[in-house]
């Protein structure tokens, strides 16, 4: 039983030493505030991922969340604010939350865009109940190895998703639910 409550005090230890680095997310932020950091956050996507900028170029729509936080010792949680665009035209405000449960510790900001790459996946984004990642359109989580491999000719599902921007620590395996939902400005 000593080793566990060892661990357990570990974790602790080093979330609470984590969150006073991370970021907080923009959740008491103006629509211009998160507009502007929105825009600049996927302007950084496009300059370090070549890949992210053919999905914008395509997509019908993209949704970024510049500041999301993730926490969690076994229950975990997210949330963070996005903007919506279509070409360079703000069309929304929306925010994302998401629950855990598993093996899992730590505190971690990150940012993230989805490029919605049909009409249709752009309509459910705005269901009346929200846009459940898992549910719906098929969402290809894009990491450096399918990446390499994109192209415009390559592109064949309803919805992209990069995560980028990193900070902190979090580790750990867990199920985890994420629901998108469209606020007021």
């Amino acid at each position: 039983m000593r080793p566990i409550r060892s661990l357990t005090l570990a974790c602790v230890v080093v979330t609470a030493a984590l969150a006073s680095t991370v970021p907080r997310p923009a959740g008491a932020a103006s629509a211009a505030d998160l507009t502007r950091d929105s825009a600049a956050e996927l302007n950084k996507l496009y300059a370090r991922q070549p890949s992210a900028k053919v999905l914008g170029d395509k997509a019908k729509g993209i949704l970024v969340f510049p500041s999301m936080v993730k926490a969690g010792f076994m229950f975990g949680g997210q949330i963070g604010e996005g903007v919506r665009f279509e070409g360079k035209k703000t069309t929304g405000y929306y925010n994302s939350v998401a629950a855990s449960y598993g093996f899992q510790a730590g505190i971690q900001s990150f940012s993230y865009a989805l490029f919605f790459m049909t009409d249709d996946a752009l309509q459910r984004l705005d269901a009346r109940e929200g846009f459940e990642v898992g549910v719906g359109p098929s969402v290809v989580i894009v990491d450096q190895g399918v990446a390499r491999s994109l192209t415009t000719t390559t592109l064949a599902s309803d919805v992209y998703a990069i995560i980028f921007g990193q900070q902190g620590l979090m580790a750990g395996l867990g199920i985890q639910g994420s629901k998108i939902t469209r606020i007021d400005r």
